[in-house]
This record gives C-alpha cells, sequence and structure tokens, in this order.
C-alpha cells in the first residue's frame, strides 16, 4: 500500500509543479516518466536474481528503498519551495481589473527539485520491483495452487487503495481552493497557506510506516514452512507443456540471463498475455485520466465535484474488480485454459457496457462566443462582442456564470457584469450588458440579479445511469488483472517464474504506462473546442469541450485497447490448446490420463 500512497503523492505534486512554475517539457518528462523507465530497465535484472536469491530480504530492500524514496521526495519542501498565491484578477468588468499581477518573471523551476524528485521516482521505481514480482513468486510458493488468485487480488486492491488514499492526501496541497474561499480573509488565508507548506509530511509519514516493516520482513526465512510439500503437489499437475529448454539449469552470468530471456521471448503464450496486460493497463490508464474531465464537461459539474467523483467511481471499482477477479479464479480452481476464457468473456461484456455509454450524454449546454453568437452581435470562436468590448477582459481567468437568458458565459467579464454580491452563499452578478433576455427572481434587496456563479443546469437528468454503467465496466475492467498475473506465471516453468513476471513487467512499461498518458491526452485535446490564454504568457487549459465528440472518443479509444487485449489474450487461448493437444498426441496409446 505504501508504494500507492508515494504513487500518487508524487503523481500530485507533478502536478502542482505544473501549475506554478510551468515546468518545461524536458522538466516535465524527467518528474513523470524516471518511475516508469527506471523499473521498465530493471525489472529483468532484479527477476533473474533476485529469484535466485533470498526473496523475503530482497522485500525488506524495497521497504528501506520505498522509504528513502518518499524521503527524497519530500526534500524539495523542506529546503524551502516558494509557494506564492497565483494571480488574482477582479472578474467583473471594471478598471483596474488586475488587482496583484504576475511577477516580471514567474519563478525558475529550481533544478533541486528536478535531482531530488527524480532520484527519488528512480528509487522508487526500483523499490517496486521486488514487491511487485519477487513477492507474488513468495505468496506462489507458499500457498496451494488455487488461492494464488485470491492472495493476488488483495494485495493489487491494497495499491489501487494506497494510490487513491496519495492522491487524497496530495490534493491538500491545492492554493486555487484557499485563493477563491479565503481572498476576504488575508489572515487566515496566511494561515492556510502556510499550513499548505507543511503537507510533505505525508511523504514522511510514508517512510516510517515502510520503514516499520522491514523488521517484520526480515524475520522471514527463506521458504516458509510447508512450502516443499506445496512445491511437489504442483510439479505432479504441471500447467503447460514446458519444452527442454525451459528445464535447463542456467548460472548468474549474463550470459545466462540473456539466454533465459530467449527462452521467454519465444513462449507465445507468456509473450501475448504479456502485451494484453499492457494493453489493459492503456485502458485503465485512459478511463482514469479522461473520466474527470468527461463528467465534469458531460454533465456540467464543478472540477471539485467532478474529481470525487471519479474517485469514488474508479478507485473502488479497480479495487473490487480485482479482488472478485482473483477469488473467482481461486474458488473455481480454474486451469491456465480456464482462466484465460474467462479473461475473454469479461472483456466482452465490458464491451458491451461501453457501447452504452455513446447513448447517455447530454446536450451541449449553450455558450457566449462559442456556441452562441451575443444575440447575433458577435461572431463564433470569439469571446469579445460590442456588449463587453469596453471591459478588456482576459481569458486567461476562466470563472464560469449562467446568466438569467440560461446561456453559459466564460466569466462576468465577458457577459458585462458591473457589480456582484453574495446572496444565500450563492454568488450574484448585476447591471450585465451582455444579458438582456430571460427572467430574473427579485433578490433580499430588491434587486434583480442578471447571472449566478457557476454553470448553468444542462437539465440533463442521465448522470446516474452513466455512473452505473461506468462503474460496471471499470468493475469488469478489473476482474481480469489477477488472471492476467497467473497466467503468466503458470505458462513458464518453475524455475522462470520470476523472470517471466520480470519480462512481463518490462513489456508492460514500454506498450503500457509509458506511453499510455500521452496518448490519452492527445485524444483529450483533439474533443477541445476552446483553450484559455494562460496566464503570464504561458499556455493555457482547455475550458470547452465538444460533448458528443469527447463521448465518442471515450468509447472509441475504451474499445481498441479492450479490443486489442482481447485480440492477444486469444491468440494466447488458441496457442495454448494448440500446444496441449499436441502433447496428448505424442502420447502412447494407453498413456492419457
Amino acid at each position: 500500500m505504501t508504494t500507492g500512497i508515494v504513487f500518487g503523492l508524487t503523481h500530485k505534486s507533478i502536478d502542482h509543479f505544473q501549475t506554478d512554475y510551468n515546468l518545461k517539457v524536458t522538466e516535465k518528462l524527467a518528474l513523470s516518466l524516471t518511475y516508469d523507465i527506471s523499473s521498465g530497465l530493471l525489472a529483468i535484472f532484479i527477476s533473474y536474481y533476485g529469484g535466485r536469491g533470498n526473496k523475503p530480504r530482497w522485500i525488506a530492500v524495497s521497504s528501506i528503498l520505498i522509504g528513502v524514496g518518499s524521503f527524497l521526495c519530500s526534500c524539495p519542501y523542506t529546503s524551502g519551495g516558494d509557494y506564492q498565491l497565483r494571480m488574482e484578477i477582479e472578474d467583473i468588468c471594471q478598471e483596474p481589473k488586475v488587482i496583484s499581477t504576475c511577477r516580471d518573471k514567474l519563478p525558475v523551476f529550481p533544478s533541486k527539485y528536478t535531482y531530488f524528485f527524480t532520484f527519488g521516482q528512480t528509487v522508487q521505481g526500483i523499490a517496486g520491483l521486488p514487491l511487485y514480482i519477487l513477492g507474488e513468486i513468495f505468496v506462489d510458493d507458499s500457498v496451494d495452487r488455487h488461492s494464488l488468485g485470491t492472495y493476488l487480488g488483495f494485495a493489487e486492491a491494497s495499491t489501487i487503495i494506497g494510490y487513491a488514499l496519495g492522491v487524497t492526501l496530495g490534493a491538500s496541497q491545492d492554493l486555487d481552493t484557499v485563493n477563491s474561499t479565503f481572498t476576504k480573509h488575508p489572515r487566515f488565508r496566511e494561515y492556510s497557506v502556510r499550513w499548505i507548506r507543511t503537507w510533505w509530511i505525508y511523504f514522511l509519514l510514508t517512510a516510517f510506516i515502510a520503514w516499520s516493516t522491514l523488521i517484520p520482513l526480515s524475520c522471514f526465512p527463506y521458504y516458509l514452512p510447508g512450502t516443499a510439500k506445496k512445491k511437489a503437489e504442483k510439479r505432479k499437475q504441471p500447467d503447460w507443456p514446458h519444452n527442454d529448454d525451459e528445464h535447463q539449469e542456467f548460472g548468474t552470468s549474463i550470459k545466462d540471463l540473456f539466454a533465459s530471456v530467449l527462452i521467454l521471448i519465444k513462449n507465445p503464450v507468456l509473450v501475448c498475455t504479456a502485451v494484453s496486460r499492457a494493453v489493459e493497463y492503456l485502458l485503465i490508464i485512459g478511463i482514469g485520466e479522461f473520466l474527470p474531465i468527461y463528467i465534469e464537461h458531460q454533465y456540467e459539474l464543478s472540477h471539485a465535484m467532478a474529481t470525487i467523483l471519479s474517485g469514488l467511481l474508479f478507485f473502488p471499482g479497480c479495487a473490487i474488480g480485482l479482488i472478485l477477479g482473483g477469488v473467482i479464479i481461486s474458488k473455481l480452481e480454474m486451469s491456465p485454459k480456464a482462466i484465460m476464457r474467462f479473461i475473454i468473456i469479461t472483456s466482452a461484456i465490458t464491451l458491451i457496457l461501453l457501447a452504452f455509454i455513446i447513448f447517455v450524454r447530454c446536450e451541449a449546454v449553450q455558450f457566449a462566443g462559442i456556441t452562441e453568437n451575443y444575440e447575433r452581435t458577435g461572431q463564433l470562436g470569439n469571446l469579445t462582442a460590442p456588449c463587453n468590448s469596453h471591459c478588456k477582459c482576459s481569458s486567461s481567468f476562466y470563472s464560469s456564470i449562467c446568466g438569467r437568458d440560461n446561456i453559459e458565459y466564460f466569466s462576468p467579464c465577458f457577459a458585462g457584469c458591473t457589480s456582484s454580491k453574495i446572496f444565500a452563499a450563492q454568488k450574484l452578478y448585476y447591471n450585465c450588458s451582455c444579458i438582456t433576455k430571460g427572467l430574473s427572481t427579485e433578490d433580499d434587496e430588491g434587486y434583480f440579479p442578471d447571472a449566478e456563479h457557476g454553470k448553468c443546469d444542462a437539465k440533463c437528468y442521465k448522470l446516474p445511469l452513466f455512473i452505473s454503467f461506468i462503474f460496471s465496466t471499470i468493475l469488469f475492467a478489473g476482474l481480469s488483472g489477477v488472471p492476467h498475473v497467473v497466467t503468466i506465471i503458470r505458462s513458464v516453468s518453475e524455475n522462470h517464474r520470476s523472470l517471466a513476471l520480470g519480462v512481463a513487467f518490462g513489456i508492460l512499461r514500454l506498450f503500457g504506462t509509458i506511453p499510455g498518458p500521452f496518448l490519452i491526452r492527445m485524444i483529450e485535446e483533439s474533443s477541445c473546442t476552446f483553450h484559455d490564454t494562460g496566464t503570464c504568457g504561458f499556455a493555457g487549459s482547455c475550458r470547452i469541450y465538444n460533448k458528443l465528440k469527447m463521448a465518442s472518443l471515450l468509447v472509441e479509444i475504451c474499445f481498441l485497447f479492450k479490443g486489442l487485449s482481447i485480440c492477444f489474450i486469444a491468440i494466447a487461448f488458441y496457442t495454448y490448446s494448440h500446444s496441449v493437444q499436441e502433447n496428448i498426441d505424442m502420447l502412447p496409446i494407453g498413456g492419457q490420463e
């Protein structure tokens, strides 16, 4: 779980570094990809040599490295990170609008941050390998043949829960809430910012938890009692007709390592299952990255509410799916062939559920300057019109409001509003020159507001239906996680299990977690309708999306990734069935059991 917590904390840290310092492309790549690259490069080496050594000792060293990596990730904050309050702009139509301008030059992202985080991520990437590879083999050695799925299901789910906890803790460093909520209370805002500056203590707490497991792990024997008996029983019922090369004894030289890897690469069941698993991760990454944005813009929710709802759907759905997948294959005592059939069936159900999502969407709300041209006084694609040209508004400040004409505006300034006040915990705007139609309700002082803060009601009641479909989709997608791992372990000989997981881990990084975020970001940007101009001259974020295109892309990318996963596991299934049949045909008459 601690690896998941640290990964969640570092993920949020990189997001806020990007927001606060406008990272260069090289800096962001160095921070975000170091974990995957380091683990992908060393997976084969650690799995090969660690599989031949004392696995509990390797796992104990892993706990030390997790703590060291957490400590390194906290160093930039303890050494004096400058978290300034960002630019604030008055959101109504008046001059001057800028309350506190940008500095002449935004603070440069300190090089020490890059060094500490890159090194910390590298250590974390290495630390996870003994846990994810050697730990699973140690469990396989210590439990009955058909119990492995249950144990792996709970182990994988704990990582997902840890990541969710890390993201939640990391969200406490978000300064946007401070800026928007406590603007009228400078002293309270100052105290809040001081507290946010100390959020790095969660890194140290995680390091302490990881280090506290060192002594118990060090006390584990080389093998648990009864391991020899369980391994002997497993040898009587081999899962896969292995060739003679896989039973060769290899030494510890690099030549032996590459010879072993070459043997495994020639195993089509292993390779196809590993690629299928990597594509599955593309699907999970796609849903995890795209879901908050999709819910926010498709159902007109606030960013905070969409993020919370996505987390409540994604993380529990994944965790329950992983546990159920492991428990089902264990309780039914499935053979490798049955496990692959289980993966294909659950994946097909996932595709069916995905097909319904395209129909569970809302119609777009009219947006001034984008889909509606300010009552024919402006041009589509241009937020500025004659009714707000005197306001000299900035598109770098996004604060949507809903007018009494049921049209959404980029900000009160672009609606031409000249005054505002808080009424019943809701910010209202008055004298908006661009809003001339629609009914208004009288406030407590006898005035009639023209708009209120927030998005317009989409008058769409399909969100509960979407939640049920997407949660079911995530759950069924998670069902195949543990069966993939069990199939990889069972597709090779006993001596090659740890190395097989190492090879699969490298394939997972190469085809899944490294290119995944970039592919999803490219797809996400293709459905964008309008970008803001950003602050202080830097590139802005996408603020308005094409809802129909978003729904189509979400379904298309999930269909593509899941379809590829099914194809590869189907190839593995066919190869396995064909090899088993050949093995039976080679037996002498009367020798079949």
